[in-house]
């Protein structure tokens, strides 16, 4: 039987949580019964978990910031970082396929030890994104136009490439936008999953958050869905893609 990929999400709330599953379902053109869904904000990750059960590990977004200081984070998202360096030191290791979308951005970020901070935040909305000369040679990019349009909201981001990386996508207002490590362990501060739907869940949920002005909300709503962001959702279709079943 196929190995299921590894769904691991950090979203406090059951609707934007179940939003972000069913769009990474449908882009990266997944069934429910091919994925294991680990909802790890409450409990964080398993100790008991094995990368050798999963074809792959696919990491969304979070209200949790890296860059918070230290003293004021809660024990929870202490507890979720630490976690994840301990995953990440068996998966980054072995080239183990991963792919992390904004906080999963900023959590190998952070592992690999480039400095996160709010230097290169980007409002919520929609970003022209440019491909590096690597990028376009990537097999998740290749043949992508030079530029491509994405979704995103951030208020953090990788100060610059993380030592060892190879950076695919770069960005006016944020330069670390993609980037691999090894062969298969990717990181986006986009959304590839992000659509006009479940970014006007999540500016409902978070306009209170700090990433935006509460009263900007309607304008932003507007914003998302006024292009589509095809390609930032192939990236998602690609890897699913490549992995499925352990191949």
């Amino acid at each position: 039987m196929p190995k299921p990929f590894l769904i691991l999400q950090i979203r406090p709330e059951d609707d934007t949580s179940d939003s972000e599953l069913a769009a990474i379902l449908r882009y990266g053109r997944l069934e429910a019964g091919d994925v294991r869904r680990l909802r790890i904000e409450h409990t964080g990750i398993p100790e008991d978990l094995r990368l050798d059960d999963y074809c792959a590990v696919i990491v969304g977004g979070s209200p949790f910031d890296i860059s918070t200081p230290q003293e004021s984070k809660s024990a929870i998202q202490d507890k979720i970082e630490r976690d994840f360096n301990r995953l990440f030191d068996d998966l980054v290791s072995r080239d183990f396929p991963f792919l992390g979308a904004c906080s999963g951005n900023s959590l190998l970020g952070a592992y690999l030890g480039t400095s996160i901070s709010t230097r290169y935040g980007e409002p919520v909305g929609l970003a022209m994104l440019e491909l590096t000369e690597a990028g376009k040679r990537d097999p998740l990019l290749a043949g992508f136009p030079d530029r491509i349009a994405v979704l995103l909201g951030h208020k953090e981001a990788c100060d610059a490439t993380p030592a060892g990386a190879t950076l695919l996508m770069t960005g006016v207002s944020c330069p670390v936008q993609m980037f691999r490590v090894g062969q298969n362990v990717y990181a986006t501060q986009f959304h590839p999953e992000g659509d006009a739907e479940g970014f006007t869940l999540r500016i409902h949920a978070y306009k209170h958050h700090g990433y935006f002005e509460p009263h900007e909300a309607g304008r932003l709503i507007e914003a998302v869905g006024a292009q589509q962001t095809p390609h930032a959702q192939e990236i998602l279709k690609r890897f699913v893609a490549r992995y499925r079943g352990g191949t």
